[in-house]
């Protein structure tokens, strides 16, 4: 391959001094442009051309397993290890993952409710349990907030609001979201962290009012709603950290088209059968 990356830079770098930096002859380089293409090297020209597209298409979020498992969906036998290296090779690259970092201390809460997942964040049916939480969006008019809530059957989306000020409001309009789209009529647990606006007296009268049972996290501890946090460092480094938005109106588009064209519609998920939600939801209705 470092002939390869010669001969695709050799009219605008001198090819004795890239033979030098890469540590191969010139005459081996001169001998492998007249050599015929081996049939390795053209399977491997012709994988990292589908690779390409596959990786266009995940707007360059996926890495070389989400990669490889889209290939051999497609019926293309190749190895993960060989995926990896000719992404590595092309500069194709994911968004790998960060760790939590457990956070101490918080105040009090006004309300008091048991934590009634206890980290479990598996649900057998839709609208049997919602969790949600707030995240920050920078822009250069300042910061953007964005409240969302996410079915754990699915992993879906199905409320989110987005506002430039971090009060009751904001969790309430993606509350209101999900009411509409979802009309959930079984017993629902709604989970979130003990944050002012969960705990507001008019977030509290809505689940209420639904008959929507409410759950905390236990004070300091964001694996109590890992799944929400796992979404929102989905959505800051596939999308948000690749970007320098100059408007809340420019974030706010971009965050509607990564929740509801790619993340619920498109992006496939390791926890329901690498499918993306919306495909999971149709699959398990038999539509």
């Amino acid at each position: 391959m470092r002939y390869a990356r010669i001969d695709r830079r050799r009219k605008r770098s001198s090819v004795r001094m890239m033979c030098v930096a890469l540590g191969v002859s010139r005459s081996g380089y001169h001998a492998w442009r007249v050599r015929p293409e081996s049939r390795g090297a053209r399977r491997n020209r012709q994988l990292l051309r589908i690779i390409r597209t596959l990786h266009a298409e995940s707007d360059g979020v996926y890495g070389s397993p989400k990669i490889h498992r889209e290939l051999l969906a497609l019926g293309e036998c190749c190895g993960e290890n060989t995926v990896a290296r000719l992404m590595r090779e092309a500069g194709l690259r994911g968004c790998p993952k960060k760790r939590y970092r457990v956070r101490s201390g918080g105040p009090a809460a006004a309300v008091e409710a048991d934590n009634l997942l206890q980290q479990n964040f598996h649900a057998t049916e839709a609208n049997q349990r919602w969790v949600s939480d707030i995240t920050f969006i920078s822009t250069r008019q300042g910061w953007l907030y964005l409240a969302a809530i996410m079915d754990l059957y699915s992993r879906r989306i199905v409320g989110w609001s987005m506002s430039r000020r971090i009060n009751r409001h904001l969790v309430v309009a993606a509350l209101m979201m999900a009411l509409g789209q979802r009309q959930p009529t079984a017993e629902l647990i709604h989970h979130s962290d003990r944050g002012a606006q969960y705990l507001s007296d008019d977030y509290q009268e809505l689940l209420r009012a639904h008959g929507i049972r409410c759950s905390l996290s236990d004070r300091g501890n964001c694996y109590d709603n890992a799944a929400m946090e796992s979404f929102f460092s989905l959505l800051k480094r596939e999308r948000v950290s690749r970007v320098r938005y100059r408007t809340r109106d420019e974030a706010r588009a971009d965050v509607f088209d990564y929740i509801e064209r790619f993340y619920n519609r498109q992006r496939s998920h390791s926890h329901i059968g690498f499918n993306s939600p919306v495909q999971f939801e149709k699959q398990a209705m038999g539509t």
